[in-house]
């Protein structure tokens, strides 16, 4: 088995995350999935920021595991979810990194929502 590449945010590829101060609730067909007063913003590079939800702040039920998997040299390797109650439009909607590598550890145990495969994000 070939070992992956791991690489760690530099000056080049910047990798910063924080807590985001407000409230953000996702949901899909009227149904809340999340609500969280203690999301993370992760602003990498030149990618558009991403928010990561805490698990205990997802409906968990509402989601299930999909096959899907990518990697990336400076978070590690990503699972996806499906929320069944979307459809289609929600297949693979969230993504998580349940073993991130040592710079990005603190999105362990976190997710994140594709805004356009759910059918609102409030942020407040």
């Amino acid at each position: 088995m070939t070992k992956r590449k791991q690489l760690k945010p530099s000056s080049k590829h910047p990798i910063e995350i924080k807590p985001w101060h407000g409230h953000l609730t996702v949901s899909v067909k009227g149904q809340t999935i999340a609500d969280t007063k203690q999301a993370l913003l992760l602003k990498e590079a030149s990618y558009e920021p991403v928010l990561y939800i805490p698990r205990e702040d997802v409906d968990m039920e509402q989601l299930q595991r999909s096959d899907s998997t990518t990697y990336c040299p400076y978070k590690g390797d990503a699972s996806y979810y499906d929320i069944a109650i979307g459809g289609t439009k929600s297949k693979n909607a969230v993504w998580t990194y349940e073993d991130p590598h040592e710079s990005v550890e603190i999105i362990k145990g976190y997710l994140a929502f594709y805004e356009e495969r759910v059918d609102d994000v409030l942020k407040n």
